[in-house]
């Protein structure tokens, strides 16, 4: 019986490659849909962490803020991942701001003080004294316990933040910092797969995966009780110099580096490196490979020699039989390091500057960055027109003794005490200017040793530095027990150190606490210390600004409490602060500064005083000026300046002119009225 033929008879069966083909389409779109299913789930219910660089600040959502979970992208061992400053800028930058980000490690976020320890802190300073018109905004991204990678992941996002420049100093982490060739924090060894991991971290379903595998696995956590964050960070403690594992490291710093210029320099934005700097001079190897085989027993026995004519202060011995042990066998950190010792004893500092050098490269434990460092970010700076090398190993060795440096700068093994971070800051204040970033600086900018007298690091803040690193050489791998036999907390001063240190006292509640207990006293100049502090840490804050200025005016400091006011009124323009500015800017003979803020006192006149003839006679104060400037010997020109800062009742201003004027002829009939009717007054 014959089929009968439909319509759709003459469509033929798929053919087995197309069957194929849909199955195969059809293994890989279902488990991506139930991927992106989980993906969307989780993000529904806000599973795990944003780890986008910044966040809205909280309190005004005109500002961005660092992220405290950013470095949880680069951590392992989410439980020993560090956070860094809060240090909030705006979403839309003002043309009258200058925005420079930090990027680092440990050194560059300012341990072990912290906060107005930082070297950013003292260039925040500076340039904000330096340039009272301008806005800075220096929001410094470092973390402790971290590398290149994060400064490398960090710089992918800051480009797209319109930074005016960006600073840099890193490297001495490089080895046992997250993601370093001998971390505990290490992804694997492949660079490619390395990065791939970071990229994947922003997937919700890769963060859970992560924490799963995190929490079923043995190794899960790095962390054990008492252990300190360096012992917990390294895995591997003994690298020999020029081994694969310290080659890797090196291949990784130089790597990353070169990636972070190439990136800055496709965006034409100025970067301002650092080289390091360490403790070379008074501080031991940590690990020495030292050798007693059979082919090197001529050095075990040269060195225990040396090391005998070196307790006994015989340092020319020492030197001869170090020399010979060197000869035999040159790999040993301690050795070198003896040398060196021994020819600092002798005052021959440029061989011992070479062997201390050396003694510091061959230490196994790699908490210093190699000498190489250096020569890379020397080299690599060289590659990229947009890229500045720092000189700050320079700087360091210019105020340590005979070039060398030691405890003299350093705290430790590598981070700076306060003075060599400000040292630090100096050269990077210095680079930054020479590359024109900055609009020409004044005559009466904030010299060096004016900086060192008057930054306002509190005395809590420099003993909780000093805590920090007492506490920290009680563990390995100083593992000195009595080192914390100086920590005290019998002053007020000291007990608000402890807390900040060993109870984790929030930082801005102690200077509170400090300041409450500086009014008491009535020691006024100590706590407006204190809120200096503060207005570095909130620059934002007009109050704070204002409240310093208030202080300063007790304290009779027409400079400093002109700087506050001025900082007060352009954060948050007012009548009363116009008003303070302008009186100040003429009591200190400057009129020319003195007319913007006149002119918004008379726009924003919420008094009702009458400022037109203040307006005028600071008019013709300007114009006086002018013709004296040509003529300095003009007595009758002179008086007259003086006469009309009085009609304003501006009797300081005017006793400027007076005694000027005094000096040309003390008999002047003029001048001699001029200063009857200030008597008078």
């Amino acid at each position: 019986m014959p089929v009968k033929k439909t319509k759709y008879s003459s469509l033929k069966e798929p053919s087995r490659n197309k069957i194929i083909l849909f199955k195969g389409i059809s293994i890989i779109l279902v488990p991506l849909i139930i991927l992106c299913v989980i993906e969307f789930g989780l993000r529904l219910f806000h599973y795990g962490n944003n780890l986008h660089l910044f966040v809205e600040y909280k309190v005004n959502a005109d500002y961005l803020v660092f992220n405290p979970n950013a470095s949880k992208k680069y951590f392992t061992d989410q439980d020993i991942a560090t956070t860094g400053n809060s240090e909030i800028f705006k979403k839309k930058k003002d043309s009258n701001t200058i925005r420079l980000f930090v990027l680092g490690e440990s050194t560059t976020i300012g341990y072990p003080y912290f906060h107005n320890g930082s070297f950013h802190r003292w260039l925040q300073y500076r340039l904000a004294h330096d340039y009272p018109d301008k806005n800075f905004e220096i929001i410094n991204l470092s973390l402790t316990a971290v590398n290149s990678y994060t400064v490398l992941g960090f710089a992918k996002e800051v480009v797209n933040y319109e930074p005016d420049a960006i600073l840099i100093y890193t490297g001495h982490n490089e080895f046992y910092g997250a993601l370093g060739a001998a971390s505990t924090q290490n992804m694997g060894s492949s660079r490619f797969m390395v990065n791939l991991i970071l990229s994947l971290r922003k997937f919700k379903i890769v963060q859970l995966m992560s924490n799963v595998f995190e929490k079923t696995t043995l190794n899960a956590s790095a962390t054990k009780p008492g252990e300190s964050r360096m012992q917990l960070m390294a895995a591997k403690q003994q690298i020999p110099y020029r081994s694969d594992l310290y080659e890797k490291g090196v291949d990784q710093f130089k790597t990353n580096m070169d990636a972070v210029f190439s990136l800055f320099s496709q965006h034409h934005i100025p970067v301002f490196v650092s080289n390091l700097v360490s403790n070379d001079k008074d501080l031991k190897p940590f690990i020495s490979f030292d050798t007693t085989g059979k082919k090197n027993t001529g050095f075990n026995e040269n060195y225990q020699s040396g090391l005998k004519a070196f307790n006994a202060k015989d340092f020319n011995t020492a030197i001869n039989f170090f020399n010979a042990a060197n000869k035999g066998y040159t790999e040993s950190a301690n050795c070198n390091y003896y040398l060196a010792q021994s020819y600092f004893s002798e005052g021959n500092f440029l061989q011992a500057k070479i062997f201390f050098a050396k003694a510091s490269d061959l230490d196994g434990l790699r908490f210093r960055a190699p000498q190489e460092f250096n020569t890379i970010l020397s080299q690599l700076s060289r590659n990229y027109p947009d890229v500045h090398l720092v000189d700050t190993k320079a700087a360091f060795e210019s105020f340590s003794d005979h070039q060398i440096i030691g405890d003299k700068l350093i705290v430790d093994h590598v981070h700076p005490n306060l003075k060599g971070y400000a040292i630090m800051s100096d050269v990077f204040y210095t680079a930054i200017n020479k590359a024109h970033i900055l609009p020409a600086a004044s005559s009466d900018g904030l010299s060096f040793n004016k900086l060192l007298k008057d930054m306002p690091v509190t005395k809590p803040d420099s003993l909780a530095g000093l805590y920090r690193i007492l506490n920290l050489k009680t563990h390995w791998p100083y593992d000195e027990p009595h080192a914390a036999d100086s920590i005290k907390s019998e002053t007020e001063e000291q007990a608000l150190a402890y807390n900040l240190v060993f109870k984790k006292a929030v930082w801005s509640d102690t200077m509170g606490e400090l300041y409450t207990y500086y009014t008491n006293k009535n020691d006024y100049k100590q706590a407006r210390n204190v809120l200096e502090g503060l207005a570095l840490e909130y620059p934002a804050d007009a109050g704070l600004a204002e409240k310093i200025a208030m202080l300063s005016g007790v304290l009779k400091n027409d400079t400093t409490t002109l700087f506050y006011f001025r900082r007060a009124f352009n954060l948050s323009p007012s009548f009363e602060r116009a008003r303070y500015t302008f009186v100040l800017f003429l009591k200190l003979d400057e009129p020319e500064k003195a007319l913007p803020y006149l002119d918004y006192a008379i726009a924003n006149n919420s008094a009702g005083l009458n400022l037109e003839p203040v307006k005028a006679a600071a008019g013709d104060v300007i114009q006086l000026k002018k013709v004296y400037a040509a003529d300095l010997t003009n007595i009758d020109l002179i008086n007259k300046i003086a006469a009309t800062y009085l009609q304003m009742g501006n009797k300081d201003a005017a006793l400027i002119y007076i005694n000027k004027a005094e000096k040309l002829n003390n008999k002047n009939q003029n001048t001699q009225q001029l200063l009857a009717q200030i008597k008078a007054k």
